[in-house]
């Protein structure tokens, strides 16, 4: 098994920044990819950036290209995601995942591990 945990959201001003970490424990040997998604009361969850565990191509929803900077830290089997000139419209509850095999980076059904989430609230 996989246990994921997030951290580091928030209440922020637009404009600002904040800096969403994930760390991975247990099985975490045959991780194809790690990335994040969020989502809103009453809405399906979104794709926001991924990136491959190994290689590192990294992978961004449009909404968020330019602003959010996916990384990670292979040693401490951690996965980042620096969010920059934030707007209200990001607020949601982020959350982190893990792929283990092959297939759309985007679709949530692809992804095997979910943390618990961390709330990010963005204010105008």
């Amino acid at each position: 098994q996989v246990q994921l945990v997030e951290s580091g959201g928030g209440l922020v001003q637009a404009g600002g920044s904040l800096r969403l970490s994930c760390a991975a424990s247990g099985r975490t040997f045959n991780m194809n990819r790690m990335g994040w998604f969020r989502q809103t009361p009453g809405k399906v969850r979104e794709f926001v950036a991924a990136l491959t565990w190994n290689g590192g191509r990294t992978y961004y929803a449009d909404s968020v290209r330019g602003r959010f900077t996916i990384s990670r830290d292979n040693a401490k089997n951690t996965l980042f995601l620096q969010l920059n000139n934030l707007k209200p419209e990001d607020t949601a509850v982020y959350y982190c995942a893990i792929q283990i095999d092959s297939g759309s980076y985007s679709r949530e059904s692809n992804y095997d591990y979910w943390g618990q989430g961390t709330q990010v609230t963005v204010s105008s």
